[in-house]
């Protein structure tokens, strides 16, 4: 049951992202990183992931910042994902990270860049070898 005067035990339902050019962010997201695109509203696309809707938005005000917001997405094969993500073409930024570990796992992280220049991250607990 959720409190009405607070967000706890809410689910996230949207994230969304502005872009500088709809066509390539749509090839980009659903191609390249093979997100299902749900459907197309205006100068919008949404895609699901795991549930959760992306919006890639047009940022239609000239000069407008893009981005603004990280977007993590689940990756236990966070060496493989990599590897087939920059394989694609896909500008990783820096190497995976270790940002925690447990007896039997490691969370590891990768960032990587749209096409617009927006910070996405890979992020997942894998197991120790």
């Amino acid at each position: 049951m959720t409190d009405s005067t607070t967000l706890a035990g809410r689910k996230l339902v949207q994230v969304a992202l502005t872009v500088k050019d709809l066509d390539r962010a749509r090839v980009f997201y659903r191609d390249t990183l093979g997100l299902t695109l749900m459907f197309e509203a205006g100068n919008m696309l949404f895609f699901d992931i795991g549930g959760q809707r992306l919006v890639v938005g047009l940022a239609e005000k000239p000069g407008a910042p893009v981005g603004g917001t990280y977007i993590y997405f689940d990756a236990p094969d966070v060496v493989a994902l990599s590897a087939a993500l920059k394989a694609k073409g896909v500008e990783l930024i820096g190497s995976i990270e270790t940002l925690q570990r447990t007896e039997t796992h490691e969370l590891k992280l990768q960032f990587f860049k749209d096409p617009d220049g927006n910070e996405l991250g890979l992020m997942g607990m894998v197991p120790k070898s």
